[in-house]
């Protein structure tokens, strides 16, 4: 999607899409990736997502980047969090303790923003993005993350027909293609969701199945 869409969104506090409350296959699957304790954990496209006070509270630095200042303002107010705001090149830097949100285009990180990262937790980046994004956003993610890093990966896949997304349907085989070349790829739970998730049945959704990938970067 182009970034004014979602600048829009959290404008327009249009945000279905939000999650107030923990993911549910962060508790479930996260510690099967084994990524060390206290190390660096990137999260991509976070919104005000309380899955990063998660992480943090599992001793992990989080490092998260965000394109929506409103967004990221409320994430700070919203947990009561201390924050300083500097700016590095073109992205504005929103940090606490042990946690640090880049504000701007997630295509302007390098690799020095993600120094020592050891693990990705991806809920809602990729499947934020149409597909003519979604090869840039992984051929990007291929260029900062190190060897040996490892992402715990959130999907969708429905019917496209039914729904035009976001979020959009991101299919097993896609995963492969994105992944499959650079990184070990493993299904971890496939689930059907529609009855958790009344938003998409409104939506005209039949069908929605929610997938979780454990990658490991070659």
């Amino acid at each position: 999607m182009q970034a004014e869409f979602w600048l829009e969104r959290w404008a327009q506090n249009q945000i279905g899409f939000h999650n107030p409350d923990y993911h549910p296959g962060l508790a479930a699957y996260w510690d099967d990736l084994q990524v060390p304790e206290a190390s660096t954990v990137f999260v991509p496209l976070c919104g005000k997502s309380l899955d990063l006070l998660w992480l943090r509270r599992r001793g992990y630095r989080v490092v998260a980047v965000e394109l929506s200042r409103v967004a990221v303002e409320a994430f700070f107010a919203e947990n009561d969090l201390s924050v300083s705001v500097s700016r590095q090149g073109e992205l504005a830097v929103f940090a606490a303790d042990g946690l640090t949100i880049y504000c701007g285009d997630f295509f302007a990180l390098t690799a020095a923003e993600l120094a020592n990262v050891a693990g990705v937790y991806d809920r809602a980046a990729l499947v934020a993005l149409p597909p003519a994004m979604r090869s840039a956003y992984a051929a990007k993610m291929r260029e900062l993350l190190p060897a040996g890093c490892r992402t715990l990966l959130v999907t969708f896949d429905y019917d496209q027909a039914e729904m035009a997304g976001p979020p959009f349907a991101v299919p097993a085989g896609e995963v492969a293609t994105l992944y499959g070349s650079w990184c070990d790829v493993t299904e971890k739970a496939v689930a059907d969701i529609l009855d958790d998730e009344p938003r998409f049945r409104e939506r005209g959704v039949s069908r929605i199945q929610e997938s979780i990938y454990a990658l490991t970067v070659r």
